[in-house]
């Protein structure tokens, strides 16, 4: 059996065992401990969660924590600073050798991985609920992330939650808050606390893989680009990257301010909530390029002047020109992967590279269990999130990076890229329609229900083709062979189309319907909208979403 008492710390260091009660339901997820702000707000809640963390992994640690180093940081929303304040004391108390914290506690996902895998640190705690709103009445979470710079696998995150239900005390370092808003060296008690410049790992990263030198020159041609930070923790990498390294013009990075509460928005940079910036990129005066990042870094999003580039269709061009003009991965790719949700065009490019495709469910881990095998460079989600083997995170930035690398060395436009590459390879019309606070068991009910029908599917007509398979998608890790069932429902079609349901996990209330339309063609001078309409009818009938949910409009449409 599991013990949730791992040795007290000496007692002549100001620290102190407090004793707490454990507090239900704090099993973490792939996106870490997930709940509104005011829970983590209850006395002892960080406190116990973080302790039973750190009981879940003092037992794969040599010598115990006082050799280990732990990276703490976030994307700056609401109760951030609290928060730091509380996992720093409970470190301290715990005996960690070493903690680098970022300055003002503001610090990337994308960042976390790289300052992870940089200083062989032995984990980092991200502070970040991804694009979700910030606040006292929004969203907060702590994720776990391990050596690799990837989010804890699932046995880890088990075996932390197995810890929350029993833990009765966490280890306390007694002593006034820490100054994290300057770079320093401090040492309390056995820790040595170093404050860090949060961009300057990830800058070094990125300058390795990019050429900054071309990319200088790309902008002094006159060449125009706007970048929407959303009031999250990008903004700071991109005003130091685009404008301060690279000579973009001041006033190229907009909403680069991290804010609490991000400005009062969803910072997911999806049409619907960057619809500004859209609406710059459709001016008759529009830049170059526009992009985007959600408050974490970790989604983008890519425009052109009057052209909106999908996420499978971004990952795609990426891995097309990648080895041509991007130094960092001039070697070539080893293999792309994809969340199944996710459209085929990377499916195509791999087959014309002669590289491997692979097909894994909606998750990071399962993109980083690939890239430390050494199986795939470039990975991506339907969820605009993108990244290479460069971290074990989404990384938007980089997804910008690499953008912007095209354009200058292809010197042609956005929407004459895209045109080139549907010409070559066809277009995937993507969408992805959301349909947000649904009934939780209602919606798991529709879930079973459409799972029993799956068998009998086949041969009937959907859209403006007929059903080939319809399944529920089971994936089969081939570095470690672990099985992942019911990933989400797969409706395949005769002429290359899809449709997959899914019901999000990322959410703090109710449940997420998203649901994924392709269709798959050699035109691409159509509307995204009008030729995934059929798709998006047949789905909603055979779900029935209008007699279970009285819904037939999503809440977005991505």
């Amino acid at each position: 059996m599991l013990s949730s008492h791992p040795g007290a710390p000496g007692n002549d260091l100001n620290i102190a065992t407090v004793s707490v009660k454990p507090f239900a339901g704090q099993r973490p997820g792939t996106s870490g401990l997930r709940k509104k702000t005011k829970e983590f707000m209850q006395p002892g809640y960080v406190e116990a969660f973080v302790q039973s963390t750190f009981n879940a992994m003092r037992g794969s640690v040599s010598g115990d924590f006082n050799r280990s180093t732990l990276v703490v940081g976030g994307d700056g929303r609401f109760h951030t600073k609290e928060a730091i304040q509380k996992i720093l004391h409970v470190a301290i108390g715990n005996e960690f050798g070493r903690v680098l914290v970022a300055r003002g506690g503001i610090l990337s996902t994308a960042a976390m991985s790289a300052v992870i895998r940089r200083r062989k640190a032995f984990g980092g705690l991200i502070l970040s609920a991804s694009h979700n709103t910030g606040g006292i009445d929004a969203d907060f979470s702590i994720k776990y992330n391990v050596s690799n710079g990837g989010p804890a696998p699932e046995d880890i995150t088990e075996r932390i939650y197995e810890f929350t239900q029993f833990i009765n005390h966490y280890y306390w370092f007694q002593w006034d808050d820490i100054e994290v808003n300057k770079v320093s060296m401090q040492t309390y008690a056995l820790t040595e606390i170093e404050v860090f410049d949060p961009v300057a790992d990830y800058t070094a990263l990125m300058s390795e893989l990019f050429d900054f030198d071309a990319l200088r020159k790309f902008f002094q041609t006159g060449f125009r680009m706007v970048f929407d930070g959303m009031s999250g923790s990008t903004g700071l990498y991109a005003t130091h990257i685009l404008e301060e390294q690279l000579g973009a013009p001041k006033g190229t990075v907009i909403n680069g301010i991290p804010l609490e509460d991000f400005a009062g928005e969803d910072s997911n940079p999806n049409p619907v909530y960057a619809a500004s910036l859209v609406h710059r990129m459709e001016a008759h005066d529009a830049p170059d390029l526009g992009a985007a990042n959600d408050a974490d870094s970790g989604r983008n999003t890519i425009l052109g002047r009057n052209i909106f580039v999908a996420p499978g269709d971004s990952l795609a061009v990426i891995a097309e020109y990648a080895g041509q003009l991007i130094p960092g991965y001039r070697n070539g790719l080893s293999g792309i992967a994809r969340s199944m949700p996710t459209s085929t065009a990377a499916d195509r490019v791999a087959k014309a590279l002669k590289i491997p495709i692979y097909e894994t469910p909606t998750g990071w881990k399962y993109f980083a269990s690939l890239m430390d095998a050494g199986l795939c460079t470039v990975c991506g989600e339907e969820d605009f999130g993108m990244g290479s083997n460069h971290t074990r995170e989404k990384d938007g930035f980089w997804a910008v990076l690499c953008w912007l690398s095209i354009l200058c060395g292809l010197r042609t436009s956005v929407a004459e890229v895209m045109s080139k590459h549907w010409a070559r390879f066809g277009r995937s019309y993507f969408q992805r329609h959301d349909y947000e606070g649904l009934s939780l068991s209602g919606a798991n009910q529709m879930n079973e229900e459409l799972r029993a029908l799956l068998p009998g599917l086949a041969g009937k007509v959907f859209g403006s083709s007929r059903i080939a398979i319809a399944d529920d998608f089971i994936y089969t890790d081939p570095v470690d062979h672990s099985v992942t069932p019911n990933a989400g429902i797969r409706v395949l079609l005769e002429d290359g189309s899809r449709v997959v349901s899914r019901l999000s996990g990322t959410g703090t209330q109710g449940a997420t319907l998203r649901l994924s339309l392709e269709r798959f063609t050699r035109q691409y001078d159509k509307d995204s909208s009008e030729m995934v309409a059929p798709l998006a009818v047949s789905i909603r009938q055979l779900l029935r979403l209008k007699e279970r949910f009285n819904r037939e409009d999503p809440d977005v449409i991505a």
